[in-house]
């Protein structure tokens, strides 16, 4: 489990940084301009706690799998990690519209990808919570 919880910390810490290229990406000096100054800086702002965020749940998971896995505490922030992701995952399928990416091949292949970090995120924490808890 610790490699996995390091392997999700190294993804967590990727995503992060590759936040500074969303808006650039997503067209957002042109697309945000017909916001309300409030609602774009909102935007921004979330985007970088996000990404901010990311940052630092990634590095929790690289320098300390072996507490998250072995404490009372860390079996909590597991569980919470868990819980999270898994609503993320909820969202891919439930809040997200297939028109986003259905016949797009780039959107389809980073859906596709984003689902399956979502479940092995939320199924590797989880484990972490129920497994070490247990002792198994």
């Amino acid at each position: 489990m610790v490699l996995q919880i390091k392997i999700i910390g190294a993804v967590f810490i990727l995503l992060a940084l590759l936040h500074a290229f969303l808006p650039k990406q997503f067209n957002w000096k042109e697309e945000l301009v017909s916001l309300g100054l409030f609602n774009r800086q909102m935007m921004q702002v979330h985007l970088f706690f996000i990404a901010f965020g990311l940052l630092l749940v990634g590095l929790l998971c690289l320098t300390s799998p072996d507490a998250l896995l072995g404490t009372p505490l860390g079996r909590q922030i597991c569980l919470g990690l868990g819980l999270f992701w898994a609503v993320r995952l909820h969202v891919q399928f439930f809040v997200y519209s297939p028109k986003l990416w259905k016949g797009k091949l780039f959107e389809t292949i980073m859906h596709v990808a984003f689902t399956v970090f979502w479940a092995y995120a939320s199924t590797v924490f989880l484990m972490g919570y129920f497994l070490e808890k247990t002792g198994d």
